[in-house]
């Protein structure tokens, strides 16, 4: 069993809480309030970011100290949103969220995965008719094999992960998200994820 806080309240975060409580994790929900996630980070072993991915940056940089020597699991996508309220533009091109938090939290082991997918697949990766793929990037191996862990109790199968190599490999992950509206365009909001196939 891990403590864990996951930081974001909306569809995602509540998702990836409840399927975790449902593995016999011990799980805490913060909104964006900032008192309350330094609590819930404060109090956890590993640490979910579930905010959207526009103040995911200033809004876990403010925890640094709560952060400190912890596992970071970001499986957000800062993107400026178009009219209709799809991504439509990175905020970080040529970088990413992932990177940008590691450089700003040096001391907090950063690890980005299920960014590639529409919410409802985290965690239900099998409702799918293809065996999608969940990526890793992150510096650190043991903090990448405990998010194993957690994709397993979420139903990925090991076979399922590919492990993409450093922090600066989630810029590769990131810019998929620009697929998302043309997906959604043409083929209506059904749950979809990248699948990597050999």
């Amino acid at each position: 069993m891990t403590t864990i806080a996951v930081l974001g309240n909306g569809r995602v975060g509540g998702g990836l809480a409840t399927a975790l409580l449902r593995a016999g994790h011990e799980v805490t929900v913060a909104d964006r309030t900032p008192g309350v996630a330094a609590d819930a980070a404060r109090g956890a072993q590993l640490v979910i970011n579930a905010t959207p991915g526009a103040g995911s940056l200033e809004r876990l940089t403010a925890l640094r100290e709560e952060l400190r020597g912890k596992i970071l699991v970001d499986v957000s996508n800062a993107t400026v949103d178009g009219p209709d309220g799809l991504p439509a533009e990175l905020i970080h091109p040529g970088s990413s969220l992932a990177e940008q938090l590691q450089e700003a939290l040096p001391d907090t082991r950063v690890v980005k995965t299920l960014n590639t997918m529409l919410f409802p697949v985290m965690t239900a990766p099998s409702a799918l008719a293809q065996s999608p793929t969940v990526f890793l990037s992150g510096e650190d191996p043991e903090a990448k094999q405990v998010v194993r862990g957690l994709l397993s109790d979420l139903g990925w199968q090991q076979e399922w992960m590919t492990d993409l190599g450093g922090i600066e490999s989630a810029r590769a992950t990131e810019a998929a998200i620009l697929f998302v509206p043309h997906v959604i365009r043409a083929s209506g909001f059904a749950p979809f994820a990248i699948s990597i196939t050999h």
